[in-house]
C-alpha cells in the first residue's frame, strides 16, 4: 500500500479538514424523482454512501428553485420534501465518515419551457444558446430565453440564500455555488450571453455583480468557510459559450476578488475541448490561477491517479476532483491506495433511470 501519494495526504486549511485530497466531482446522473425533484432513498442514498471514502463529495447540481430546472430527473433543494430526502443522504455519508457539500444550481437559459409550465427560461439577455435541453420527452432545442428583470435577479438571489439555509437544515458540510459550464452565473460573466446595459452588464465588474451578490446572500446562511465556488474559465463552443478577449480577464478579476473571502475552496476546470488555437484561452488553468488565488484550489478535468498526484506535487492545486472514475469505482480512494486498476464506466447509463450503471459497480475485495 502506497500512502505517500500526494492525493492520499490529509488536508486542513481554513476549517476545511479532509482525510485525503481525492474529491468526488459533481455529476448530473438523472436519478431523482422527476415529479417532485426529490433525491430517493433507494438510489441516491446508497450511491453517495458507497463513495464516502473520498476526502469530500460534491453532489450533483441541485436546483435552487423550480425556475432553475433544466434537466430531467434532477434533484432540488427548495422544498421540505427535498430537504428530507437529502437528510438521508448526508446521514448515510456521515455514518461512513465522509464529508459532503451540495452543489447549488441554476441553469438559466440552458432549459426549456417544458420545465416551466410553458414560460421561457430566465437568462441575463434574450439570446438563445442554440443548444439542447434534456426534457422528459428527450432532447429538445433550447429557445430564446426571457431577459431577467431586476425583480427576477432579486428573487434568484433570495432563492440561493434559501437554498443555502435548506442545505444547512439537510445536514450538508457545505455548499458549492455552480458558476460554471455555461449555466446562469457563467451566462452573466460572458459577453456572448450578457448584453445588458444596466448594472449587471457591460464592464467586467458589472457582469460579475450578480455572482457576488449571491455569494453575499449565501454567507448570511452558512459560514464562508463552508462555501465553495466552481468556474470553467476556458469553456468555448459548448453550452452556447463563446470566448473573447475579455473572458479570461473577467475570471481573473472574479478569482482575485475571492481572496477577500474566507471560502472553503475555488474549484476550477481544465479546458473541456481543445483550445490551443483560441488566442484568448488559458491552456493550463491550475497553473494560471494558482498564483492569483491564495486559498484552497481544487482542479478538475480528466485527471488520473498519476496526473492527480503530479498536479498536487507541483503545487498547482491542493485538491483534485474526479468525475467519471467515481461513477464506476465507488472505492476509488482504496484503488489509489493499493494501485489497483480502475473499472471502466458505461457512458450509456450515465443518465438512465434505475440502478444499472449507478449502484452495480463492485468494489474491490482486499
Amino acid at each position: 500500500m502506497n500512502n505517500k501519494q500526494a492525493l492520499l495526504q490529509p488536508y486542513n486549511k481554513n476549517g476545511l479538514t479532509l482525510k485525503n485530497r481525492v474529491v468526488m466531482a459533481p455529476m448530473t446522473r438523472s436519478r431523482a424523482n422527476n415529479s417532485a425533484n426529490i433525491p430517493t432513498e433507494e438510489l441516491q442514498v446508497p450511491y453517495y454512501a458507497q463513495r464516502a471514502s473520498a476526502g469530500l463529495i460534491i453532489t450533483e447540481g441541485a436546483q435552487v428553485s423550480e425556475r432553475a430546472v433544466g434537466y430531467v430527473n434532477t434533484p432540488g433543494i427548495y422544498t421540505k420534501a427535498q430537504v428530507e430526502g437529502w437528510k438521508k443522504v448526508t446521514e448515510a455519508v456521515h455514518q461512513k465518515g465522509g464529508k459532503i457539500f451540495i452543489q447549488l444550481w441554476h441553469v438559466g437559459r440552458m432549459s426549456h419551457p417544458d420545465f416551466h409550465q410553458g414560460e421561457l427560461p430566465l437568462a441575463p439577455s434574450a439570446i438563445n444558446p442554440n443548444s439542447k435541453s434534456f426534457t422528459p420527452q428527450g432532447f429538445k432545442d433550447t429557445v430564446t430565453p426571457k431577459e431577467m428583470t431586476l425583480e427576477d435577479i432579486k428573487t434568484t438571489i433570495n432563492d440561493f440564500r434559501q437554498a443555502a439555509a435548506n442545505a444547512v437544515e439537510a445536514g450538508f458540510d457545505g455548499v458549492e455555488i455552480h458558476s460554471s459550464n455555461g449555466y446562469l452565473f457563467h451566462q452573466f460573466f460572458n459577453k456572448s450571453s450578457n448584453q445588458r446595459t444596466d448594472n449587471y452588464g457591460g464592464n467586467i465588474e458589472n457582469r460579475a455583480r450578480f455572482f457576488f451578490e449571491v455569494l453575499e446572500a449565501v454567507k448570511k446562511e452558512i459560514p464562508e468557510q463552508k462555501i465553495g465556488v466552481r468556474f470553467n474559465p476556458s469553456l468555448h463552443g459548448l453550452f452556447g459559450m463563446t470566448m473573447d478577449e475579455e473572458t479570461i480577464p473577467a475570471f481573473d478579476y472574479i478569482i482575485k476578488k475571492l481572496n477577500n473571502y474566507n471560502l472553503a475552496y475555488v474549484h476550477l476546470s481544465e479546458p473541456f475541448t481543445d483550445v490551443s488555437k483560441i488566442p484568448f484561452a488559458v491552456k493550463e488553468i491550475a497553473k494560471h490561477y494558482r498564483p492569483l488565488y491564495h486559498g484552497t484550489l481544487m482542479i478538475n478535468g480528466a485527471f488520473t491517479q498519476e496526473t492527480g498526484n503530479a498536479v498536487i506535487e507541483r503545487g498547482d492545486a491542493d485538491l483534485v476532483a474526479f468525475g467519471k472514475p467515481f461513477i464506476s469505482n465507488p472505492d476509488l480512494v482504496e484503488r489509489f491506495e493499493n494501485n489497483i486498476p480502475l473499472t471502466d464506466w458505461d457512458a450509456d447509463t450515465f443518465y438512465t433511470p434505475g440502478k444499472k450503471g449507478y449502484l452495480d459497480y463492485e468494489p474491490i475485495k482486499l
